[in-house]
């Protein structure tokens, strides 16, 4: 399933604050971290189906007002941390969106049944052999 990137992130709302590391003074007066908050239930581009599977599978991550929220700090300017969490919320919903395998059950190879009963036979011979055995 694709998202439509430019429709859903006129869905997003940023908010900004400080953030903690390097930087020096810089950190104490301009606000480089970014969030990113995305309210799943309310979302206009996403299909009922999409949002409970969202839902289900990042629930850990959204919290009781139904927002699911992905921040960033590591650089040291916000435009870039803009951006970094805005991908990093895309990558969240594309794969939480992503279609499973199902595994599909496959026998064991008549070979491999073989080589394993061979291998048993050849032990069982050799602890048989190291019993004592008086000659009659």
């Amino acid at each position: 399933m694709s998202l439509d990137h430019e429709k859903l992130q006129s869905e997003f709302s940023y908010r900004t604050s400080r953030s903690s590391g390097s930087g020096g003074q810089n950190v104490n007066k301009v606000e480089t971290r970014v969030e990113v908050i995305f309210c799943v239930e309310e979302s206009a581009v996403l299909t009922e189906e999409q949002k409970k599977l969202i839902c289900f599978r990042l629930k850990n991550r959204i919290d009781k007002q139904g927002n699911l929220t992905v921040s960033s700090s590591t650089s040291r300017q916000q435009k870039q941390n803009r951006k970094l969490a805005t991908e990093r919320l895309f990558g969240l919903l594309e794969l939480a969106l992503k279609k499973k395998k199902i595994r599909k059950k496959t026998g064991i190879p008549k070979g491999v049944q073989e080589k394993r009963l061979k291998k048993k036979k050849q032990r069982s011979e050799i602890k048989s052999n190291r019993s004592f055995k008086p000659d009659m």
